[in-house]
């Protein structure tokens, strides 16, 4: 028999985050994230999600011992801003069983109808710099740090099974940079942007200039997405907590800016050393001997992760996108460590992003789909 649990205690809330460690133990691909991120996801009192919206957590067991859990959210600006009613789902880890995923999905199904709300859409969390979806192909590589999510491949089968529907797929591609040459195209594209001098790349030397232009920074950011799937208008704090997070550990000679010629942000990438190795042997933990591990792996890392690469709106097809990449790649080339990188996670619905990529052809080799339901 399956019993439910919601989350309520600091006792019930370990178990919760314990599952995850325990349930990808012997997987060489899993990436655990830091235990102190996923506690935060549940502190009501700390997350900038719940300033304006709300969550709650459930544990599957069966003869006492954790089988499943899965949060339930529902994000009112989101639904505000495009018209819907929808709950989400997040943190869900299942064991290779049906009815157990099952009554996961009825429990956060009875959530949202309680609130009135039509749709289930998920996975989909608390903030930009959550991963997206459920991993359906790629399973041969490694999880990009705690940038996406990664599961076993029978995961589709069970949200499938459940009834759930694709709603967007999120591809993720892999580009090595020392090999790479931009294609004609783009190497065109570039010199007419020169040409017209209507935008500029600029680059930073340490964390202190990235610091004195976070403010727009920030802006840009809340403005660069505004047609993507997945976009709302985050709050200060919410932004903070994004901006802040990805400043912690963002290359600076590697972040690229866009400016206008009132020296406006108009697109920027988000440049961020892949320290997936260092996770791996931390497991979670985050002392003094796991932050030295970290900051070794800073220095040392072969690999890059793209995350938050955006152009404003107004800007796309006037050559931003080619001004940037080329810029990135120069930037990259003249690091000769880094020999491996992943743009990760453009959705499907960001086309003229996936049309730029397709131009540069890189080699799409991971894909996260994010699925719906609608709700009797």
């Amino acid at each position: 028999m399956i019993q439910i649990i919601e989350v309520t205690s600091k006792s019930l809330q370990k178990e919760f985050v314990e599952f995850q460690y325990s349930h990808y133990k012997d997987c060489q691909y899993f990436v655990p994230p830091f235990k102190s991120d996923i506690y935060t996801m549940m502190n009501k009192k700390k997350h900038p999600f719940y300033e304006h919206s709300d969550s709650d957590f459930f544990l599957a067991k069966r003869g006492g011992q954790v089988v499943g859990r899965i949060a339930a959210l529902e994000n009112k600006p989101f639904n505000q801003y495009h018209g819907t009613k929808d709950s989400e789902f997040y943190l869900f880890e299942c064991i290779n069983d049906q009815e157990v995923a099952n009554s996961l999905f009825d429990t956060v199904a009875q959530w949202s109808k309680a609130r009135n709300l039509n749709r289930i859409v998920g996975p989909k969390g608390y903030g930009p710099l959550d991963g997206y979806g459920i991993q359906i192909e790629g399973f041969e590589h490694r999880q990009m740090m705690n940038m996406m999510n990664y599961n076993y491949p029978y995961y589709q089968k069970l949200v499938e099974a459940y009834g759930f529907e694709k709603e967007v797929d999120f591809i993720s591609s892999y580009l090595a940079p020392q090999d790479f040459e931009l294609p004609e195209k783009i190497k065109r594209a570039v010199e007419i942007v020169h040409k017209r001098g209507s935008l500029r790349i600029m680059n930073f030397r340490n964390k202190k200039e990235i610091l004195e232009w976070k403010y727009k920074i920030k802006e840009a950011y809340n403005s660069a997405f505004i047609h993507n799937w997945e976009y709302y208008p985050l709050s200060d704090r919410e932004l903070d907590y994004a901006v802040d997070n990805a400043i912690q550990v963002v290359i600076p000679e590697l972040l690229q800016i866009i400016l206008n010629q009132d020296d406006d942000i108009v697109g920027f990438v988000l440049p961020f050393p892949d320290v997936s190795a260092a996770m791996q042997k931390n497991k979670g933990k985050l002392g003094p001997i796991e932050l030295f591990r970290l900051l070794r792996e800073l220095k040392t890392t072969e690999w890059l992760d793209f995350n938050g690469i955006g152009i404003l709106p107004e800007y796309q097809g006037m050559g931003g996108n080619a001004l940037i990449f080329d810029a990135l790649l120069r930037a990259t080339k003249s690091n000769k460590r880094f020999i491996h990188s992943e743009l990760t996670q453009v959705a499907e619905t960001a086309k003229q992003m996936r049309r730029d990529l397709e131009n540069l052809g890189v080699h799409y080799y991971k894909n996260h789909r994010v699925y719906k339901k609608h709700l009797d």
